[in-house]
């Protein structure tokens, strides 16, 4: 028996769009540098003026799974009532969501479009947590990030996360900037976080823990070991929170949420053959495809993955994404990273590819789409009185 009782809800097939500018990622670092004083960035969020700040990143952990999941997590949800939803942005992915939180920026301005996306002109796509040494990172990603724009105007900009983070490609692209601290281990996140915060008058902390997605992943976000894994994230947000000192407030969001994938959900895009003709390059993730077609293909393609997906995707062009405004608006030197056909998958429903991604395919726990259960994470704020 699970130790809390089931952490996963059913996937919803409610499409949720993005409101960028009003109540995403993207919104939330410009509203953090703007509570700081930072002149020049949009208050969209209304955080309330402070001098220091810590913001808590709990990777994978989505508002309806931290719903249902109150016995896990008594000190996190006691603060849902004060809380807020904000959507993850499109993709709802790991790579995507920190540039968003990184640069306040949406997807289609800051260009990290999904966890693997077409490199232009090289046939390959680029994997954003693996990186490539032939993509600049800065080149990739141009745009200034918080922590940049938060140094130059005098605020301490600090990242406390696990060492081996530091300087890898996506970090660069999207959190230059920051004085990092490495910490191995939620003691350290702890103790790094507050020795940050207490050596300026000025400035913010972000804290970032990855083993709640991890345990989802391997394991599933309604499996025992999940929960477990959930207990521990609460005790780190309880212990940071109740570290910090009088008046800095503490912040707790997630990246995105997640959705278990039956078998009986996953449609397998290397063993179903109308879903390789005139594919050059499959990027993307189970739940989030961006579909490379060859050259005078795009409409075929799209009309064989709307014919074969049917109701279990949202599967539009790369144009219609762009007009729905899947991504926010798209920026001309970043749209032809975009897949000619996007793919988001509806309920539980998952296209993976088990001959040419056997890792992602095994996964259990998955995310990107547009779904509630995808899309949906916590804005939760805690203040020591």
């Amino acid at each position: 028996m699970p130790p809390y009782g089931t952490g996963a809800p059913a996937a919803t097939a409610e499409r949720v769009l993005p409101h960028y500018g009003e109540s995403t990622l993207a919104d939330l670092g410009p509203s953090l540098l703007a509570s700081l004083g930072v002149a020049g960035e949009a208050e969209a969020l209304g955080l309330p003026r402070a001098d220091r700040a810590c913001l808590l990143v709990i990777d994978g952990m989505g508002w309806q799974l931290l719903n249902g999941s109150a016995d896990a997590a008594p000190f996190l949800t006691g603060l849902r009532a004060a809380g807020r939803q904000l959507s993850a942005g499109f993709p709802a992915t790991t790579v995507t969501s920190l540039t968003s939180l990184g640069t306040g920026r949406p997807p289609g301005q800051h260009g990290v479009l999904g966890y693997q996306v077409l490199v232009p002109d090289t046939g390959r796509l680029l994997n954003a947590l693996h990186w490539d040494k032939a993509v600049d990172p800065v080149g990739w990603q141009p745009g200034s990030t918080i922590f940049e724009r938060a140094v130059a105007a005098g605020v301490g900009a600090f990242r406390v996360a696990q060492g081996s983070f530091e300087r890898t490609g996506l970090s660069i692209a999207a959190m230059r900037g920051a004085e990092y601290r490495a910490a191995n281990t939620p003691g350290a996140l702890v103790a790094a976080t507050i020795e940050a915060l207490g050596s300026r008058r000025r400035g913010f902390a972000m804290v970032y823990t990855g083993d709640l997605d991890s345990t989802g992943h391997a394991c599933g976000c309604g499996s025992a070991a999940w929960l477990y894994q959930l207990a521990h994230v609460d005790k780190l947000a309880e212990q940071i929170a109740g570290a910090l000192p009088r008046g800095v407030p503490l912040y707790v969001t997630a990246d995105h949420g997640m959705v278990d994938v039956p078998s009986a959900a996953r449609i397998d895009a290397d063993l179903i053959p109308e879903l390789r003709a005139g594919v050059a390059l499959l990027g993307g993730e189970p739940r989030a495809r961006h579909v490379y077609a060859v050259p005078g293909a795009a409409e075929d393609v799209l009309a064989a993955w709307q014919e074969v997906l049917g109701d279990r995707a949202w599967t539009v062009s790369r144009e219609q994404a762009i007009e729905e405004g899947w991504f926010g608006p798209v920026d001309w030197r970043v749209a032809d990273r975009l897949g000619d056909v996007i793919a988001a998958a509806r309920g539980q429903a998952a296209i993976v590819a088990s001959v040419t991604e056997p890792r992602e395919s095994a996964l259990v726990g998955m995310h990107g789409s547009l779904s509630a259960s995808d899309q949906q994470v916590p804005l939760l704020s805690y203040l020591a009185g």
